[in-house]
């Protein structure tokens, strides 16, 4: 009997390890666990899915993305996961309570920016799930990333609390900075089989704004030369109008006073270059009126890039409602 009973305690240890084990297990991975359960129950739309597809993630990545369960929002469900009361700014996606939120622009115009959204807040959940030591090991490469696309970079990042700028540049040094530091580029892999991609929608979206801006600043400097050209050109047309008046009158009192021409020869000769002044000035007349139809032409052209940037702008703009150009 003392055999069977010593037998019985055995069994009940090993079953009371295991559970301790299983518990421990439990314990140290549930944050794995419960993404591995999320990842598991998610089903993406069918535009989510494409996006997935188009993002080329690892199967590090996938499993991030999936256990994020990404969900693309039209303007009221997104502004009540990400923006606050009184925000106005643009806001493109959130990562919020381990879920992502992406607000579904659908503009042709602006094709890339949902995959690049999507990507930015994947970054956004793999920094949650970093330890200290490994965004501390990031410091340094983030830090030389940052000094050298101060360009674009600089006024970006300095928008934000102290507290945040580590974690929003990490994330977008993973979406818009292309030829990384090597450390950076081998941390980055670990979610993307090809991070230059994520870039080029970067670049494919923000290019429609930074070329329409271009276009527009350069039409605002031709514009600015084409007036102060029209400004010289009225001034100096208005003196010498003025002054051939008072030549003209001149020589209408000479013409009118007896010999106040000594010859026809001088009569003739003194009204030529009268003559040859005023088709002067209705030349000068004409070219102004081409520089002021060219500035018009330039303001009407500039006036339309600016209702195209609002309406850009309104479009990414979750709080604010588009309106159609023709």
């Amino acid at each position: 009997m003392k055999g069977i009973k010593t037998k019985q305690n055995w069994w009940g240890w090993v079953c009371l390890i295991l559970l301790l084990v299983v518990a421990a297990f439990i314990i140290l991975n549930r944050e794995w666990i419960y993404d591995f359960y999320r990842g598991v129950i998610y089903q993406p739309s069918s535009d989510m899915a494409q996006i997935r597809s188009g993002l080329e993630l690892t199967s590090q990545g996938e499993f991030l993305f999936n256990a994020s369960q990404p969900e693309l929002n039209a303007a009221d469900d997104f502004n009540n996961y990400c923006r606050g009361s009184t925000s106005e700014t643009a806001v493109l996606g959130c990562y919020r309570n381990k879920n992502i939120y992406i607000y579904n622009i659908t503009d042709t115009r602006l094709n890339g920016i949902r995959e690049l959204t999507s990507a930015h807040e994947l970054l956004h959940a793999k920094w949650a799930r970093m330890s200290d030591d490994e965004k501390k090991a990031l410091v340094e490469p983030l830090t030389r990333t940052f000094e050298a696309n101060q360009d674009f970079l600089g006024d970006e990042i300095n928008q934000y609390d102290t507290s945040e700028k580590q974690e929003e540049l990490y994330v977008r040094a993973g979406t818009e900075v292309a030829n990384l530091p090597e450390v950076l580029e081998k941390h980055y892999a670990e979610l993307f089989k090809d991070q230059d991609k994520i870039v080029s929608y970067y670049n494919k979206y923000i290019n429609v704004f930074r070329s329409l801006e271009k276009e527009m600043d350069d039409l605002k400097a031709e514009m600015d030369a084409i007036n102060t050209e029209i400004d010289a050109k009225t001034a100096e047309y208005s003196q010498r109008v003025e002054q051939l008046n008072i030549d003209i009158a001149s020589f209408n009192n000479c013409a009118e006073t007896a010999g106040c021409f000594a010859t026809n020869a001088e009569f003739y000769s003194r009204r030529a270059v009268l003559l040859t002044e005023q088709q002067a000035l209705e030349n000068m007349y004409t070219e102004i009126s081409g520089l002021i139809d060219s500035y018009n032409a330039k303001v009407e052209i500039y006036n339309a890039d600016v209702l195209k940037s609002e309406n850009l702008n309104t479009i990414i703009n979750s709080a604010a409602k588009p309106s159609e150009i023709e």
